[in-house]
This record gives C-alpha cells, sequence and structure tokens, in this order.
C-alpha cells in the first residue's frame, strides 16, 4: 500500500472521520480493480526487495509473514522460502490465492483468520501502518504483527504524528508505541529512503523508511544494498 502528496509537517491535523473503515475502503478499493499503491510498484517496489532480500540472505531467515499483503505485486519481488500473507480485504486474498496458486511456501489469508497461525522469523508491515487511521485497528494490528514474528520484524511507514489529505492515510509515530508495548524487541536500524518524498514525483518518492527490529538477544546482520542505476540518481 501507499499514498503520496504533500508534506506532512505543514498539514493541520484534521478531525478523525468516525465513520471511515480502513478495511471497507481497502476492500472496495481492489473490488474496483485497484492496485495496492505506487510503492508496490516501479523503482520503489524494487528498492524494497532489494533491501529485504539482503536482509532475509544476510541473516537466513526462512520464514516471513506479512500483515498487508495487498495484491501482492511486492510479494513477486521477495525470496523466502515460506511465506504468510494476511490482509484485511477478502479481495487482495482471493487475488493473491489465484495469482500464487500452485507457488510452493505461499498461503493467504483473512485478518479476521489467525487462529492456529504459526509465528514466522521475519514480521513485514510494507506501506501499512499509516493506513490504519482508527485506533482500535492499528492497535490491534501491532499486536498481531509483532505476536507472530520471532527474529525480526521490519516495518516500511512514516514515523511521525500528522495529518493527510487523504482520508485513508494517518501518519502515526509507531516507534513510540513498540518501545512501550513491545520493550523485548529492540529498534536495531532506521534505514533512510534513498528516494525522498518529492511532491512532483510522487509515485517515484516515498515518505516511508525501513525501521528493522530484533528479538533483544538476536544478532542482525544488516546491509545497504546499491541502488539499481537503472532506477535513476537518488535525489
Amino acid at each position: 500500500m501507499s499514498a503520496q502528496a504533500a508534506s506532512p509537517a505543514a498539514i493541520a491535523m484534521p478531525a478523525r472521520d468516525g465513520n471511515f473503515s480502513s478495511a471497507a475502503y481497502w476492500e472496495q478499493r481492489y473490488r474496483l480493480g485497484g492496485h495496492s499503491g505506487a510503492g508496490s510498484r516501479g523503482r520503489l517496489a524494487r528498492y524494497k526487495a532489494r533491501f529485504l532480500n539482503t536482509l532475509i540472505r544476510d541473516n537466513d531467515v526462512a520464514s516471513a509473514i506479512e500483515f498487508g499483503c495487498g495484491d501482492g505485486d511486492q510479494l513477486a519481488m521477495l525470496d523466502v522460502a515460506d511465506y504468510v500473507g494476511i490482509d484485511v480485504a477478502p479481495e487482495a486474498v482471493r487475488r493473491c490465492g489465484v495469482r500464487f496458486a500452485g507457488v510452493p511456501g505461499r498461503q493467504f489469508r483473512h485478518a479476521h483468520d489467525l487462529a492456529g497461525l504459526d509465528a514466522a522469523e521475519l514480521g513485514l508491515s510494507l506501506d501499512v501502518v499509516y493506513h490504519l487511521v482508527e485506533d482500535a485497528v492499528f492497535i490491534r494490528y501491532m499486536d498481531e504483527l509483532f505476536a507472530h514474528a520471532w527474529r525480526f520484524v521490519v516495518v516500511y511507514a512514516s514515523d511521525i504524528d500528522a495529518a493527510w489529505p487523504g482520508r485513508h492515510v494517518r501518519h502515526r509515530r509507531f516507534t513510540a508505541h513498540v518501545a512501550r508495548y513491545f520493550p523485548e524487541w529492540r529498534l536495531a536500524a532506521v534505514m533512510p529512503n534513498p528516494y525522498p518524498y518529492d511532491p512532483q514525483r510522487p509515485d517515484e518518492t516515498s515518505f516511508a523508511a525501513f525501521h528493522v527490529f530484533c528479538q533483544a538477544e538476536e544478532a542482525c546482520h544488516l546491509t545497504v544494498p546499491a541502488v539499481d542505476p537503472d532506477d535513476g540518481v537518488p535525489e
């Protein structure tokens, strides 16, 4: 998922829309033929894939679970043996099930169907946190994300409390929430985006950055992947 527009720091916080449902928004978006967003396509998706695949390789990660798998565009670039994709939109789960049918080590579930689901080595949240506009939804999401990973959690998101013009976006300083409610997880690194947000190029730049969390006793090997020259010079 992804959404880009004007700088978050420059926008006043509007009143919350109590009638808005993030789950309903994404279900309708997918049913109308929409996709997960610019962050799951083009050079942003390739950058995310390079970073994640390097982390997976360097730390011998064999299993991952992603909360907010969307339409599977980003997954198609991910190199991990066993993967479970979770989404609030039944249409997204259906699409992924069709797209990856017959691919070993790929399964998909609705966000309300987590009973009996094992934790994975790596928990993933990519361009999702700032779409969780409802407080209760955000809290439950973070609980499930950290409960279903046992070595690493990687969150690719903004980390600032700020509003946004689109009602399906709400920036949150989520690292403060993690520090308070999941103290057994340490923030090992924040990797600045080589393509920082530019309002003139909203589909090729992003306000999100990688935040890598590890269990307190877990060593984490991180490498900053080289920028693909075909993707242009970072801003």
